[in-house]
């Protein structure tokens, strides 16, 4: 079940999603505490990183004592996003990614993310430069296209293998189709056809069955979640299991859960600080409740604080 992403040993090809605005330091320290393969930061603008913004900076922390760190970076400049692989090569990153693949129309008007897949030779550009900047591996997340009649994936998958890409993740859908419909992870296999390199499949996997059917149709290599691991970061550690035939560790109880969250949520105020912490983390601390009796209420009350010793007191409070 291994993988090679250049000269990186991969042993657990099932990874966590960059998800902007919650694959920040705090969650992924969560997430590979429960096993992943591989956890990938938030997107960071290429020249916002070259410009070391606070928020840049912020976004690009990696976590000590784990290997590797993966860095995800967009932009549409190839020399800027050269620089700032480089950039994060130095600061430690063992992995860089490079996002074809956001479908927000704040990236794509700035004609970077999927965006790219619509000009396949500025597309080609920025993955030569980007590669030849570092002696880390670079791997690239992409869509299956920019539309139904532009579904490109192969073809941009192929190129960049060519000019030194060490995996490919492609997520099951087109760009215009934003994250309605469903995920094809059969049209994923069309790009399986034409690289030697790893291949991934993203999109709507949300459970083991998920995972081991978009395998199966995508004839990919591993799976990359994303939205299923909010409030459930230990949902990796079972689909690994399952993936080898194990029996998959049971979803923690409700006094495990509480150390988890009131582990993550200090993680968060470490990370940003009091007053921004205690706000980042309500989305957090409410996905964690979802299901449980009385879990509206109880966001709703979390939703009010501003403290967090009142955060924490209402987590214990809930949590027994």
């Amino acid at each position: 079940m291994s993988i090679n992403i250049g000269n990186i040993k991969i042993d657990d090809p099932v990874f966590l999603a960059p998800l902007s605005g919650v694959s920040d330091l705090p969650f992924r320290k969560v997430v590979k505490k429960f096993g992943a393969g591989l956890v990938v930061s938030e997107m960071i603008a290429s020249r916002a990183m070259i410009l070391q913004t606070k928020q840049s900076m912020q976004k690009c922390r990696l976590q000590e004592g784990n290997f590797p760190n993966v860095v995800q970076l967009a932009g549409c400049d190839p020399e800027v996003m050269g620089q700032a692989a480089k950039l994060n090569e130095d600061l430690g990153a063992d992995i860089i990614d490079i996002n074809f693949g956001c479908p927000v129309k704040k990236v794509v008007n700035g004609f970077a993310g999927s965006a790219l897949m619509k000009d396949e030779k500025l597309a080609a550009k920025i993955l030569e430069a980007t590669a030849k900047a570092v002696k880390i591996p670079v791997t690239l997340k992409m869509r299956l296209g920019w539309n139904e009649q532009n579904k490109n994936a192969p073809i941009l998958a192929k190129i960049a293998e060519d000019v030194g890409i060490k995996m490919i993740t492609i997520h099951g859908r087109t760009r215009c189709q934003m994250y309605n419909g469903k995920a094809d992870w059969q049209e994923i296999s069309k790009v399986k056809e034409v690289i030697s390199i790893p291949l991934i499949a993203n999109g709507d996997i949300k459970t083991f069955e998920d995972a081991k059917l978009a395998l199966e149709q995508s004839s990919a290599s591993g799976v990359m979640i994303g939205r299923a691991t909010y409030g459930k970061p230990w949902l990796i550690s079972q689909i690994i299991a399952h993936l080898k035939n194990q029996e998959p560790p049971k979803e923690p109880d409700i006094n495990q859960k509480r150390q988890i969250i009131l582990d993550h949520f200090q993680d968060i105020i470490d990370h940003y600080g009091h007053i921004v912490g205690v706000n980042l983390a309500r989305k957090h601390i409410g996905w964690y409740s979802s299901g449980i009796e009385g879990s509206a209420a109880f966001r709703a009350k979390i939703n009010t604080l501003t403290d967090k010793n009142a955060v924490t007191d209402e987590i214990n409070k809930f949590f027994q």
